[in-house]
């Protein structure tokens, strides 16, 4: 290209860029805003003469386009990259945390009044309602849900004293144990 293409493009962008880059900011941010500065200033090199007298408006349509063109791009990824993940298979959890976790949760049962086990194995196990639960151990539903919400405090606390290592474990994966003796509170 002549001198004078050159001169024009440096003096394009010597005028502008800071107004196109602000613009880009403003509309996502500075982790994109160089990219996309770099990437408009390609296309107006290239379609130099395509460039109107007052380039501004032009330069930031360029922008414009450019950053929608990404944003689609990181929909179609992101899009991507959840459908590929619904073929993947699930990760098999390490069965000796299970087994280990198991036993050390019914250690901690073990060491607990006959009561309090009778109510968590009623909720959990069994998957009785609270209703259900309370017919059976021969007290009102509010009363059972009381004395099992104690209950579940004392496993807590026995699990946690019996062994630390395991209680680590168990905190890791807080989710799993809960929702074994959780059962009876959903079906209320």
């Amino acid at each position: 290209m002549p001198d004078s293409d050159a001169d024009r493009f440096t003096a394009i962008y010597d005028g502008c860029r800071q107004r196109v880059w602000a613009y880009v900011v403003s509309r996502a941010g500075r982790q994109v805003a160089d990219e996309v500065v770099s990437e408009t200033f390609t296309v107006a090199w290239r379609r130099l003469d395509d460039v109107p007298e007052s380039p501004l408006p032009w330069l930031l349509v360029v922008a414009r386009n450019i950053l929608r063109d990404s944003i689609r791009a990181e929909a179609r990824r992101a899009s991507f990259d959840a459908e590929s993940m619904s073929w993947a298979e699930p990760a098999e959890a390490d069965i000796a945390e299970e087994v280990s976790e198991r036993s050390a949760l019914l250690k901690a049962l073990a060491t607990l009044p006959e009561d309090d086990r009778e109510l968590l194995i009623l909720s959990a196990w069994q998957g009785l309602t609270s209703a259900q639960a309370a017919a059976v151990v021969g007290c009102s539903p509010i009363t059972l849900r009381v004395r099992l919400h104690r209950a579940r405090k004392r496993l807590d606390q026995a699990a946690s004293a019996s062994s630390p290592p395991v209680e680590e474990a168990a905190a890791a994966r807080r989710v799993s144990t809960r929702a074994r003796f959780t059962v009876g509170e959903e079906a209320q």
